[in-house]
C-alpha cells in the first residue's frame, strides 16, 4: 500500500475556507450582520476566482482538465461503479469533477448576485448595484435567497456523498482533503504539482480583483482613488 500526495494545499485550504465562510454567510445573513456579510462575501469572491484560476494554473489533480469529463464517460464510470469495476483515479473522478463545476458556479452566483443586490427600500445595496436598475437590484435581493437554499441542498448531497463513500465503499474522503495523502492499494500515476509563482501569481489577481469589485468596479484612476476615500457604509447602507 502506498501513500500517494493527492491535493495540494491551495486545493484544501479553499476547500476547509469555503466550509468555514459558508456557515459565517449564513450567521451573519441571519444576523443582521450586514457590514460583516459583505466583507465575507467578498473573501468568497476572492476564493472563487482563485479556485478558477488554479483549475488551470495548479497542479495535475487541481486542474479542470484533468477531471471534468464528457457525459460519455461520466456514464461509463457510474456503469463501471455499479458494476464493481470501476478504474483506480487519482484525483476527482468523473462525477466528482462535475460536482466541482456545479459548486463553484453556484458560490460565483450567489456572489454575482449579492453584489448588485439590494433591500426593498433601496437603503443597503451591493458594490455593483450602481450599475443596475432598481427592479434588477430588488430581483438580485431575492434570487440571492434562493439560490442561497439551492446551495444548501447541494450541501447537503455533498455530505451524503462523503458518507457513502466513507461507510458503503469503505473510502475515507476526508482524511486526503485534511491531510494531502491518500494510501493505495496498487500502483498509480504520482500527481504533478505547481511551482510556487503560479500560486503567488494566482492569489495576487484573485485579490487585486476582489478589491477592485469592493471599491465599486471603478474604470479609472480617478474613481478608484474617491472609492478608497470615500468613507465605509453603514451597516444600513450596505447589503451583500
Amino acid at each position: 500500500m502506498g501513500k500517494v500526495r493527492l491535493w495540494d494545499a491551495p486545493v484544501r485550504l479553499f476547500h476547509w475556507s469555503v466550509v468555514a465562510l459558508f456557515g459565517a454567510l449564513w450567521w451573519s445573513g441571519e444576523n443582521g450582520r450586514i457590514d460583516l456579510h459583505k466583507t465575507i462575501g467578498l473573501v468568497m469572491l476572492g476564493l472563487v476566482v482563485f479556485r478558477v484560476l488554479w483549475g488551470f494554473l495548479g497542479g495535475s489533480t487541481a486542474r479542470f482538465g484533468s477531471f471534468v469529463k464528457g457525459p460519455g464517460t461520466v456514464l461509463a464510470y457510474l456503469r463501471a461503479s455499479r458494476e464493481g469495476k470501476a478504474p483506480t483515479i487519482v484525483g476527482h473522478n468523473p462525477l466528482g469533477g462535475w460536482s466541482v463545476l456545479v459548486l463553484l458556479g453556484l458560490l460565483a452566483l450567489q456572489v454575482g448576485l449579492g453584489l448588485i443586490a439590494q433591500d426593498t427600500d433601496a437603503v443597503a445595496s451591493g458594490p455593483l448595484n450602481h450599475f443596475v436598475s432598481y427592479d434588477t437590484g430588488d430581483a438580485a435581493g431575492e434570487a440571492h435567497e434562493v439560490v442561497f437554499n439551492i446551495l444548501l441542498l447541494f450541501v447537503a448531497l455533498h455530505v451524503a456523498a462523503v458518507l457513502f463513500y466513507l461507510f458503503v465503499k469503505r473510502d475515507n474522503l476526508i482524511h486526503p482533503m485534511l491531510s494531502g495523502h491518500k494510501a493505495f492499494t496498487q500502483a498509480v500515476e504520482q500527481p504533478t504539482f505547481a511551482p510556487a509563482w503560479r500560486l503567488i501569481l494566482s492569489v495576487i489577481l484573485a485579490a487585486a480583483f476582489a478589491g477592485w469589485i469592493a471599491l465599486g468596479a471603478p474604470f479609472s484612476l480617478e474613481q478608484a482613488k474617491q472609492a478608497w476615500q470615500a468613507p465605509p457604509p453603514s451597516a444600513e447602507e450596505s447589503y451583500m
